[in-house]
């Protein structure tokens, strides 16, 4: 709150958002009052992630550390190991200070260039020099994909082509800067899925990888329909697109170590 104060002086918004911060929570058959912090998921988390964590962003940019930070999440880019232990160092006296912790599972120094050293950050996965999407972003893609077409749910492939397509959309917009390989494996997932409720409505038994129902009902069948495909709007969005992101940038500027943190 004493930083707040240092930006916002009408009375009113203060109190509001205190009143966020000592708002009651309730789990299961649980609930408390928290003492201290901000709980966790609810909606003004980030933005006062971003006005608690801003101080730590002016210290490291002056001791000549480059920092990505999104809410609560971010990675020190280095460039020796050297520097990373140093800036890791530095992260962590901040952090007591402020009576914050580092993430005991995200935390650590790796050299993103090798292989089996990367890191995960916003559901990305950067190692050995790509950018490539997280394991468990993708399976929870598969979720999604199969909550949705569940084979018992009686609705027409058009309807459920109409469901599937905003997820897509949207889970492409996000994912699209990833290296391009993973995207036909998950096309050729959600044809799955289609097809196997087909095969319920034809009263075929259970659907299994046949070359005859892949003939029966092909890509185009599907595309017909309106399908979205991940592959062919990633490869139209890569020809458009130009440059790097900012942390993509930076990690072939700084091509060696760097020490990521999660502060909770």
């Amino acid at each position: 709150m004493e930083k707040l104060k240092r930006r916002i002086a009408d009375g009113k918004v203060l109190h509001l958002i205190e009143r966020y911060l000592q708002q009651e929570i309730v789990a299961q058959l649980s609930h408390w009052v928290p003492t201290m912090g901000s709980p966790q998921g609810a909606v003004i988390s980030p933005l006062l992630a971003n006005v608690y964590l801003h101080d730590l962003d002016q210290e490291m940019a002056n001791a000549g550390y480059k920092m990505v930070r999104y809410a609560d999440d971010f990675v020190v880019l280095c460039e020796s190991q050297e520097q990373a232990q140093a800036a890791l160092a530095r992260v962590t006296e901040w952090v007591q200070v402020h009576q914050l912790t580092l993430h005991p599972d995200k935390t650590h120094i790796g050299n993103c260039m090798e292989r089996g050293q990367g890191f995960d950050f916003l559901g990305y996965r950067f190692e050995a020099g790509h950018r490539n999407i997280r394991r468990k972003s993708i399976n929870a893609f598969r979720d999604k994909v199969r909550a949705l077409t569940r084979r018992n749910c009686g609705q027409s492939l058009k309807y459920l082509v109409d469901r599937l397509n905003p997820m897509l959309k949207g889970w492409l917009g996000y994912f699209k800067h990833a290296k391009g390989g993973i995207f036909a494996n998950l096309d050729g997932f959600v044809r799955r899925r289609l097809r196997s409720i087909l095969c319920k409505h034809n009263k075929l038994g259970y659907y299994h990888r046949s070359k005859a129902i892949s003939q029966r009902w092909p890509k185009t069948y599907f595309a017909n329909l309106g399908l979205f495909t991940l592959y062919e709007a990633r490869a139209a969005a890569s020809q458009s697109r130009c440059g790097n992101s900012q942390l993509e940038s930076r990690m072939r500027e700084n091509r060696t170590y760097g020490s990521e943190g999660g502060v909770i």
